[in-house]
């Protein structure tokens, strides 16, 4: 008579739910650590792409803006390594571009384009066209306006305390950055703020990431 095995088998753990549950959660936690931990520690994810530098204040603020008003929710910031998305958009990006970023706006969906190299793109009058009336120039465009923004002053913004808190980060500001801030915001509003903010971005990491795209497509 053959002896009924016993102990832990595969019948066993899909039988009961609860151990299933259990297994599953300490898999993809372990995977998860797996892919995630060593990226901390991994030279091209916490070292500056050459010509990334730290937010101006202004820049600062104009960010604080784009994430209050849910611009990250229908414009991604990160070009993947598609060709598709490179003629279109401009060399992929890199991790070492997102250094100072707190927190990260690589965003997940794109109802209007990826705004990872719009920098330098168009001028600021066009931004400020695009941001109090959209249609008047994308005519297509389903972006609601902002004309507030242009009302909105930023000279009573706390960045100091904000360059303080990104400072203890690792964002290196230095003592005369942060005491010399409220200047830069003098006599602007949150649609300058949010211009100049626009106006940066992926222009400093532009020709160290096409740089890395010329030498992997070699």
């Amino acid at each position: 008579m053959a002896k009924k095995k016993s102990g832990f088998s595969h019948k066993l753990i899909e039988q009961n739910v609860g151990l299933l549950i259990i297994l599953s959660i300490a898999v993809i936690s372990f995977a998860g650590l797996v892919q995630i931990v060593p990226l901390f520690f991994q030279h091209s994810t916490t070292t500056p792409t050459p010509g990334v530098m730290p937010y101006e204040p202004l820049n600062l603020v104009g960010r604080d803006v784009y994430i209050r008003e849910g611009c990250v929710g229908c414009h991604s910031q990160q070009i993947r390594m598609l060709s598709s998305e490179v003629q279109r958009y401009g060399p992929y990006s890199l991790a070492g571009e997102s250094t100072y970023d707190y927190p990260f706006l690589w965003g997940s969906k794109r109802t209007g384009p990826d705004l990872a190299r719009v920098g330098g793109r168009y001028s600021d009058d066009w931004h400020r066209v695009h941001l109090r009336n959209p249609r008047d120039v994308v005519p297509e465009s389903n972006m609601p306006a902002y004309g507030w923004l242009a009302r909105n002053s930023v000279e009573n913004e706390n960045v100091q305390t904000r360059m303080r808190v990104l400072r203890r980060l690792g964002v290196p500001y230095t003592d005369e950055q942060i005491e010399q801030a409220p200047e830069q915001l003098k006599g602007k509003t949150e649609e300058d703020a949010l211009i100049a903010y626009l106006q940066d971005l992926g222009v400093a990491g532009r020709a160290a990431a096409a740089k890395a795209v010329a030498e992997g497509a070699l």
